[in-house]
């Protein structure tokens, strides 16, 4: 029989996977999502299946140490991450886990962490797959734009999706961290999608509405003749102030 925290990781994570797909942030088998559940195990979507319709079986559950370790080998052969892929189920019976498994098992060790959600939104992928990708990183438009995504997102150029990816997003993060002493909320991908990261689903679900609303502003603002980004000393203000963090506190983020 499942944990009890088992069992509410994963009905959160149906809601949350169900709003995304729902909202049309990921089509088909598009996207993903995970929670952990304690510190030796994490729930994943399942390959293939749709985040709008997720059920129950869907979701699979891992093994934390079947799959960091990969992170740290220079080449593993594609016939090796699939086996440690299905390797890492704790009930081999189980779907195997989304190719994304390996950047979900990654993220939700990091301190604070107990939630992940990936999906592909058109709005954000427009400006992903253009050169403006930068601009929309760097860059915050309104006030609630910094109160939920943070004052800079993390861009991370094209990669191949799966353990090269991972690896990737493991190397970026801790880039980011040094440069900025924080850990991004966004991890916006290049030709690919969207991360969100958080303590909660509301967390998660908060940044990646408020990355979509950002976006469809930010394309609008273009073809009305270009983006007007906000003072980095208002970023900054915004970002500190006491009003802002009890609206956070309020909002889960």
């Amino acid at each position: 029989m499942p944990q009890k925290g088992a069992v509410l990781v994963r009905s959160q994570l149906i809601e949350l996977s169900r709003e995304f797909g729902q909202a049309r942030w990921a089509i088909l088998g598009e996207g993903n999502t995970s929670g952990r559940v304690d510190e030796k195990v994490f729930a994943v979507k399942s390959s293939g299946s749709s985040l709008g319709t997720l059920t129950e079986i869907e979701l699979t559950e891992c093994y934390f140490g079947k799959l960091i370790p990969l992170l740290d080998r220079k080449s593993v052969p594609e016939e090796e991450v699939e086996n440690v892929l299905l390797a890492s189920r704790v009930l081999p019976t189980t779907l195997k886990p989304s190719v994304e498994t390996f950047f979900h098992a990654y993220l939700l060790t990091i301190p604070g962490v107990n939630y992940v959600g990936h999906t592909h939104p058109v709005p954000v992928n427009q400006i992903l797959c253009s050169n403006l990708g930068a601009s929309f990183a760097e860059e915050r438009r309104f006030p609630d734009e910094v109160v939920c995504c943070g004052p800079v997102s993390l861009l991370i150029p094209y990669e191949d999706p799966g353990l090269a990816l991972a690896v990737r997003i493991r190397r970026d993060m801790q880039s980011f961290e040094r440069a900025h002493g924080r850990n991004p909320k966004v991890i916006l991908l290049g030709n690919h999608g969207v991360i969100t990261i958080g303590q909660t689903t509301e967390a998660v679900r908060v940044a990646m509405a408020m990355t979509v609303k950002a976006a469809e502003i930010f394309v609008g603002a273009h073809a009305l003749g270009g983006n007007i980004s906000m003072p980095q000393s208002e970023v900054n203000r915004i970002e500190n102030r006491l009003d802002e963090e009890y609206r956070r506190k309020m909002l889960r983020v």
